[in-house]
């Protein structure tokens, strides 16, 4: 199995000592977490997008960017990038970016968000929301895949001359994920592009996620796709990973965080039904507890989902000293048994994007034919825009 480790950016209140970092302080945690998790030997560093609500990641190309420059190793991924409120040209064209500054480590992760209030703030309706991400990701998908597209739908204004986006990927297409959390529609859109799922499996009981992960690769069967490219993630629970020497210490140091979180947390549909730390250690996807009963849990998990990549995300409202004790230690007692219990070919030489990073021997194709044609879009678009 792979680890990643996923940072949505929440902005909160400890809510045990009310104590709260500034935003640049939250933010600049975030790159130190990412260049600590390479070091650590973490697989992928993951940033959420939210344009709503208590958190400070309405720009996670900017937070990608830097952290690219930071490290060398670590795939960057998104979780999610929330498309159907964003343009795909301009997606095309940021992340297409840090892919470049990162030497081939990007892979999106997409979805509709789980956010309700985004919708609105973008002039968008609710009601379109898997209507636009379809669409959408449709015509992403063409602009990192193909050149001089020409396009037209339902939600934005046609290419209709033919568009290059640029910068161009490093080498060909990053991979796109896509994230699952409440419905069997995006567990559907993968599948039927033979893409690989994330679930988030974070607040639901864990047979409620078996019903998407299950449709999914019914549906990735049916249409027909090459199995190498049929991963699956999956999230931890929402609240943050906790480590002590015992269970009972880890409840009871932890416990009172994790509470306080989740009763000040009032989203109808969308709360967690684990609302006390027993709870959510014995039934729920929350990764608290002694190191050997985190081990057990996630294989448990692995034992009903197969998934290949297990997120976590620390808990961001303690000490960021505490936070990084956290992440070594489950890099030291964790990773390694999970490792050898279940091993999976993700970002190995067998799978199709295992050798796209540049330190895994990817390079682009032509680079010096890339720039031309690059150059000699941008001559064109501009002498089109400027005589029209």
């Amino acid at each position: 199995m792979k680890f990643q480790v996923l940072d949505i950016i929440p902005h909160l209140k400890n809510p045990v000592t009310g104590e709260i970092v500034s935003t640049a302080d939250r933010l600049n945690q975030v790159v130190e977490t990412a260049r600590r998790a390479e070091e650590l030997g973490y697989d992928s560093f993951s940033v959420g997008e939210r344009h709503a609500g208590e958190f400070v990641s309405s720009s996670p190309t900017t937070v990608l960017a830097a952290i690219a420059v930071v490290t060398g190793r670590i795939r960057l991924q998104t979780g999610v990038t929330v498309l159907s409120v964003l343009d795909p040209v301009r997606v095309a064209e940021d992340y297409a970016t840090i892919d470049q500054l990162s030497r081939g480590r990007l892979e999106l992760v997409i979805g509709k968000g789980n956010e309700v209030l985004q919708y609105p703030l973008f002039g968008l309706s609710l009601d379109d929301q898997w209507d636009l991400l379809a669409e959408k990701y449709a015509l992403l998908r063409s602009l990192w895949r193909k050149e001089s597209v020409t396009w037209s739908g339902r939600f934005r204004p046609a290419l209709t001359e033919p568009t290059t986006t640029t910068p161009r990927p490093f080498a060909g297409s990053p991979r796109i994920w896509h994230g699952s959390a409440t419905t069997l529609t995006s567990a559907a859109l993968a599948a039927k592009w033979g893409d690989p799922l994330f679930t988030a499996n974070a607040i639901q009981p864990r047979g409620n996620y078996k019903v998407l992960i299950d449709h999914y690769r019914e549906e990735y069967a049916r249409h027909g796709h090459d199995p190498r490219h049929q991963y699956l993630g999956s999230g931890s629970g929402a609240g943050g990973v906790f480590l002590a020497d015992t269970t009972q210490e880890a409840i009871r140091q932890y416990g009172p965080v994790y509470e306080g979180l989740t009763a000040n947390r009032n989203v109808p549909g969308n709360n967690s039904p684990f609302r006390d730390i027993q709870h959510a250690v014995a039934e729920g996807p929350a990764l608290v507890g002694s190191p050997e009963q985190v081990i057990d849990k996630i294989l448990s998990y692995h034992s009903l989902y197969k998934h290949d990549l297990q997120s976590i995300s620390l808990p961001t409202t303690l000490p960021f000293e505490q936070q990084l004790e956290i992440l070594e230690r489950f890099a030291l007692d964790v990773i390694p048994a999970v490792r050898a219990s279940a091993p999976s070919t993700l970002w190995e030489s067998s799978d199709p994007f295992g050798g796209r990073p540049g330190f895994a021997g990817a390079t682009e194709a032509d680079a010096a034919a890339t720039v031309t044609a690059d150059h000699a879009f941008n001559r064109t678009d501009n002498a089109y825009v400027f005589a029209h």
